[in-house]
């Protein structure tokens, strides 16, 4: 019978993350084989892993790389707050968006990616992880952005690390401009996008659903009013949706006098050629997901009453 060290039981442990009892167990199974221990673990760790994908993963980071004329950011989850903090998840993260360019937006295409310094896709990496830090955590989604000419420019709200945060902006200007000006308005209006929230860039951009549900609650609010009358109003009120909807129409947040397209129109002064807003992405962490809520109350009734 192979004997198990202590030191066996350690190698396998900082190799893997599991816990020393199970390293001790993977050991014995295996026959002191590391490498057998190390998948022995690993369909443990799936097994796991399976059980934790039902839990709702509504935390987690942002990541963010912009570089030159591309960028890409990505959305990836976690149960907790605290593994969100985990140096090993703000890897993960940061690994992921540096493959998101290639990827070009399109999630089956990096998850299929294959993870740095492994032969394992991202996929599998994501549910290895699982395994070893214990949260379900998800590669929820991706976008990105580029140009042929000008420059893409991120910003990172809330931000814990190097290009991971809470909210995760890109915005992509189209010029043949000097870049490290182009660069600086471009990232001006990724901060200003990150604090205003636009929905689309400019009114055309805004889904035709979204612009007859507006109207529609217009007309609901002004009932009994002359045709003419309620096509001004409604009118009106399209614009002023637009102005506090569209990015290129809202008023700039560093400069209230002006809106973000005349902001954009004077840099083209300091950039040398005309200027074009041809794009953003705003991804602001766990948007849109139903995260459960716990009742404290309810949970130590539970207790009290053995579970029932």
């Amino acid at each position: 019978m192979t004997t198990i060290t202590a030191a066996d039981v350690k190698k396998l442990r900082d190799m893997t993350g599991a816990g020393m009892m199970d390293c001790k167990t993977a050991l014995t199974e295996t026959n002191g084989d590391i490498e057998a221990a190390v998948d022995w673990l690993r369909k443990k760790g799936l097994s796991k892993a399976a059980k934790k994908s039902g839990r709702i993963a509504a935390d987690g980071l942002i990541g963010i790389v912009a570089k030159g004329r591309e960028g890409a950011v990505v959305e990836v989850n976690s149960e907790t707050d605290f593994v969100a903090r985990n140096e090993q998840f703000q890897t993960l993260v940061r690994d992921i968006a540096g493959l998101a360019p290639a990827a070009k937006g399109d999630l089956k295409a990096l998850l299929a990616a294959t993870y740095p310094g492994t032969k394992n896709t991202v996929e599998t990496q994501l549910q290895e992880a699982v395994a070893t830090i214990g949260e379900n955590m998800t590669l929820r989604r991706t976008a990105s952005l580029a140009v042929k000419e000008g420059v893409v420019a991120d910003y990172v709200h809330n931000r814990v690390a190097d290009g991971l945060g809470k909210i995760g902006v890109l915005v992509a200007l189209e010029s043949a401009g000097d870049e490290p000006s182009l660069f600086e308005i471009a990232r001006m209006i990724a901060m200003h996008v990150a604090a205003a929230s636009p929905i689309a860039l400019d009114i055309s951009a805004v889904p035709a659903e979204v612009l007859e549900r507006e109207k529609a609650i217009l007309a609901e609010k002004n009932q009994g009013k002359k045709p003419d009358v309620l096509e001004k109003i409604i009118s009106g009120g399209i614009k002023a949706f637009a102005k506090e909807n569209c990015l290129l129409e809202q008023q700039y947040i560093h400069d209230t006098s002006k809106t973000v397209a005349q902001a954009v129109k004077e840099a083209e002064s300091t950039a040398g050629a005309a200027i074009k807003v041809t794009g953003f992405i705003r991804y602001a962490l766990g948007e849109g997901i139903d995260k459960k809520e716990e009742d404290f109350g309810e949970e130590v009734r539970k207790l009290a009453s053995g579970g029932r």
